[in-house]
């Protein structure tokens, strides 16, 4: 176990109620979010191909394309991408973010 509470880009260090209603139970869909307007799909994919997993549909936010909704196969596999691409550096001044989803795909 890691605890990852200390690092200044962990997601859910302020409080307050929008951040903790996206703390979600685990599930084999992710939601991707702080990606910018010059990353396309297939970077996006590059950060789970680099942790071989296995990335099912994914899917743009229709009117917001810095937020991505990714299926994996199974929920360990939703689990160990949570941590592995969470903090994944997308530019200069973006790292991705990575949280478990309600939603599906």
């Amino acid at each position: 176990m890691k605890d990852y509470i200390a690092l200044n880009l962990y997601c859910f260090k302020k409080s307050g109620p929008k951040n903790y209603s996206n703390i979600n139970p685990p599930s084999s869909t992710l939601h991707l979010s702080n990606i910018p307007l010059s990353v396309e799909e297939n970077g996006l994919k590059q950060a789970f191909l680099m942790d071989n997993l296995n990335v099912q549909p994914f899917k743009f936010f229709p009117n917001d394309c810095k937020m991505v909704l990714v299926q994996l196969a199974l929920v360990e596999g939703a689990i160990t991408a949570l941590f592995m691409p969470d903090n994944y550096q997308l530019s200069q001044t973006s790292h991705l973010r990575v949280s478990f989803s309600t939603s599906t795909i």
